[in-house]
This record gives C-alpha cells, structure tokens and sequence, in this order.
C-alpha cells in the first residue's frame, strides 16, 4: 500500500478540512468494506436461492472484514480495474467461497449500492451537525431576543431589530436545510440488483431453476443492507440522486456563507458590533499584529464558494449519463461527493463554534443604536403627529429639515441630536409635547415584533428537533 507525507501532495480535505468521522466514511478502507457489505448481502441471498452453499456464505462472510489495499493495488496495476482487484483480492481470502463471490453481478450492482450506503451514512453527519447548530442558535436568540440593535438595508443604517430576531433569521434558513437534509437522506435509493444494462437479465438465468425470482433476490439483498432500490435503472442508479444531494449541501453552504459574510460586515471597526472567538496566542496578520481578521467566517465562506461550484459536475454528470451508462462520471464523483460532504462538515463544526464563541460589543451596538435608531423613529412621530391634527406634508418637510441636520452632524462625528432637535421645534410642538417626541424617539421602542417572533421560530425549531429525535 502506498505511503503519503507532506512531500508529496495532499489534498487540504485529508488532514485539514473536515472531520475524522466524515473522512472515515469517504475513506478508501470504508469503501471496500462496503462493497465487501454487498457481497455478503448477495451471497446470503443466493444462498437462500440454493446458489451458494452454507459453507462458501460462511467462509465469504468470516474473511469480509480483511480489507487488504496493498494487495488490491497490486492486483489493479495488472488489471486496471479496482472492483475487479477487490473481487480478486476477497476471493484469495476464501479459500472456500471465494469461487461465488459478485456471481451474477455488474460492478455498478456492487459500487451504486455501496455508494448509496455512503451516501446516507454522510448526509446523516450532515444533518446531525444542523441539529446541533440549530441548538446552538436557539440558545442564542432566546438570550437576545429582547437586546436592540441597529438593522441594516443596502448595507446602510435603517431600523433597530433585535440581535435575537437576526439570529433568527439564519436559523430559520438553517432549519430548512436539516429539513431538506433529512428528506434527502430518507429517499436515498440504491441501484438494485439490476446487472448490466438494468433488466436483471443474469440473475434471471442464475434462478431459472430456482422458486425465487431476480425480483426476490433484489428484495433480500436490498433489506439485508437496510436500503431501498430505485424501481428502475441503467447499469448505474440515476444520477440526478447524486445532484439532488449536492443541491442539498449547496443550500446549507449558502446558509452558512450568508450568516458568516454579515459576521464580517458586523466585525468591521466602523460597525463593531459582533466579533469572532479570538485566542489569547492568536495571530490575526504576520505584518500588522493589531488585526483580528475574521478568518474562521472567511474560510466559511471560501469553501461554500467551492461546494456552490459542484453541482453543476453533478448535473451534467446526469445530463450526459448517456443511454444505458457512460462512464465519464466516475472519476469526478471520486472527487465531488467526497469533497463536498467534507468542505460542507467543516463549515458546519467552524459555524457552531462562531455561534457559541460570538462576541457581542454591547458599546458598539449601543453606539449604532444612539446615532442611527433616532432617524427611523421620525416615522411613528410623523404618523402621530398627524392624528393630533398636523398635516402630513408640512410635516413630512420639518422632519426632514431636522433628519438632514442631524445625519451631517453624525457623520461629521457629533452626537445625534435629532431628538432634541424636534422637541424643540415649535411647528411640530403645538401637536406633540416635547416629552412625547423624545418618548416616541426612544430605541426601545421601534422593535416592533421582532422578540416575539424569534421566541417563536425558536419554539419551532425545538419542535422539529424533539420530533426529528424521535424518529431516529
């Protein structure tokens, strides 16, 4: 078996993106294991045809776990084929069943069924990393869904939200990723056995003399490895299967980059308000020791920007599966599948880590709030104003006088006075008492339903989590 070091190339998803547990399944030893699943699947299934005899299912399931590469290998450099090689390699091992081992079969029999497997075993990673990041954000939104803060529209100060009702917004977008998540990983299908061309045709002259039927051994074959198969197929499972699952992590990926690139907007000095963890030995830049870049949120979004690249492989991929099966997807779904599933799980272990870690800078939120939130509130002035008799116009004027005044003198880094600027205008005071301008000013009071409806979508997001736990 081949050795790696860092002399010679590695891809980042080997030891730097990703986790243990998602690299083991797109591992090659887990894919052999698969395939060596099948086969036992298979000879079992024969074997209650009459095709393998009880000693050669024994044998073949006692030496299913002796995963050789190194010899594999060996065996494909002659052969250039890796399946076969791994039949070749299975078979030295059975001295007994060795002889009946993939009878009947197709390689796409044994590889879609063992990709389908692979695929569940991930997307189930998958979604239980959004279950524990919705938890995450749940514990969040509920802590903040009193706290205001400035919103933001066009990347300009517009009206105060709530920092809990924000967080919400990414979180409701997180729960329908899980939910598109957990519906793709229950229609995972697997090929079947359907042999070559999909019609069966070789099991059906294997069983032609006995009480079962190509049908059957499908049927037993598919419940022994705790998959469906799709009612039809090629020599290959449709390959929109595959895009379907890249659309999924492509949607979770654009969650993730939406919620990290405004975490970068919020970390800007001139905003200041939110902040990744920093360690106390970190280094944010190697010539200017000042910074704490947001490099966690920046690599969130760098490998979103790659996995919302891939599925479009993975269309044309079954665009182009051309009559019964060509060929020319395979070497890319080596690469695609793997790596998405990987770049997606360290997206997710890096985002639930920024959730819990988050610094919230209660004086730069506080500092928005007192320049920015009194412009938003001239519209309930101007509204009440009117309803004590003014006419909406001429109001409409005053306060806009006073909103242009204030906002230079902000921006020339003055307080805003706004408020005081209008209790002290005699045009609008002959409506509204001075005490009721700067009430009607306050912050406090221009949130409107925002913690109420975070509360609530937290509310949901627990439900479906509680349900989604039942059902596992």
């Amino acid at each position: 078996m081949q050795s790696f070091d860092h002399e010679t190339y590695l891809s980042p998803f080997t030891w730097r993106y990703g986790s243990d547990a998602m690299r083991a399944v797109w591992s090659e030893a887990n894919k052999r294991r698969q395939w060596r699943r099948v086969w036992v699947a298979l000879a079992q299934a024969q074997s209650r045809a009459g095709l393998v005899s009880a000693a050669e299912l024994e044998d073949i399931r006692l030496h299913s776990g002796d995963i050789d590469i190194e010899r594999a290998e060996a065996i494909e450099k002659e052969i250039r084929h890796d399946l076969m090689a791994e039949i070749r390699t299975f078979a030295e091992q059975c001295p007994v069943g060795g002889g009946k081992i993939h009878l009947g079969a197709t390689s796409m029999d044994i590889e879609d069924n063992a990709d389908a497997l692979r695929l569940k075993e991930a997307l189930g990673l998958i979604g239980d990393s959004l279950a524990h990041l919705l938890r995450s954000l749940v514990v969040r939104i509920r802590d903040q869904a009193d706290i205001a803060c400035m919103g933001f529209t066009h990347i300009q100060p517009a009206e105060p939200t709530t920092i809990g009702y924000r967080l919400s917004q990414y979180a409701q977008d997180f729960l329908q990723d899980l939910e598109a998540v957990d519906s793709c990983h229950a229609s995972i299908r697997g090929k079947g056995l359907k042999g070559a061309v999909g019609t069966a045709a070789s099991y059906g002259r294997l069983l032609a003399t006995s009480t079962a039927n190509s049908e059957d051994l499908e049927t037993w074959v598919m419940d022994a490895l705790g998959l469906q198969a799709f009612q039809v197929a090629t020599q290959v499972y449709p390959r929109k299967q595959d895009l379907r699952v890249l659309e999924a992590l492509a949607g979770v990926c654009c969650s993730a980059h939406k919620f990290a690139f405004d975490l970068r907007v919020l970390q800007s000095p001139p905003i200041g308000e939110w902040s990744e963890p920093f360690g106390r030995k970190q280094v944010g830049s190697s010539a200017m020791p000042f910074k704490r870049n947001p490099i966690t949120s920046e690599t969130i979004c760098s490998l979103a920007r790659y996995v919302s690249s891939l599925p479009v492989v993975l269309w044309n991929d079954a665009a182009n599966s051309l009559l019964e099966r060509t060929l020319d997807d395979s070497a890319n779904r080596r690469v695609v599948l793997p790596e998405a599933f990987l770049a997606t799980d360290h997206i997710l272990t890096s985002l639930r880590r920024l959730v819990e870690g988050l610094t919230l800078n209660a004086a730069g939120i506080a500092r928005n709030l007192e320049d920015y939130g009194p412009f938003a509130a001239t519209e309930v002035v101007l509204m009440e104003a009117v309803m004590a008799g003014a006419d909406r116009q001429e109001m409409h004027e005053v306060l806009r006088e006073h909103a242009m005044q204030a906002w230079a003198a902000v921006q020339a880094g003055a307080p805003n006075t706004l408020a005081q600027l209008l209790a002290a205008d005699p045009r609008l005071t002959q409506h509204l008492a001075p005490e009721r301008i700067l009430d009607l000013m306050r912050n406090s009071g221009h949130i409107g339903s925002a913690p109420a409806w975070a509360r609530k979508l937290a509310d949901t997001i627990d439900s479906y989590l509680t349900q989604r736990g039942r059902a596992e």
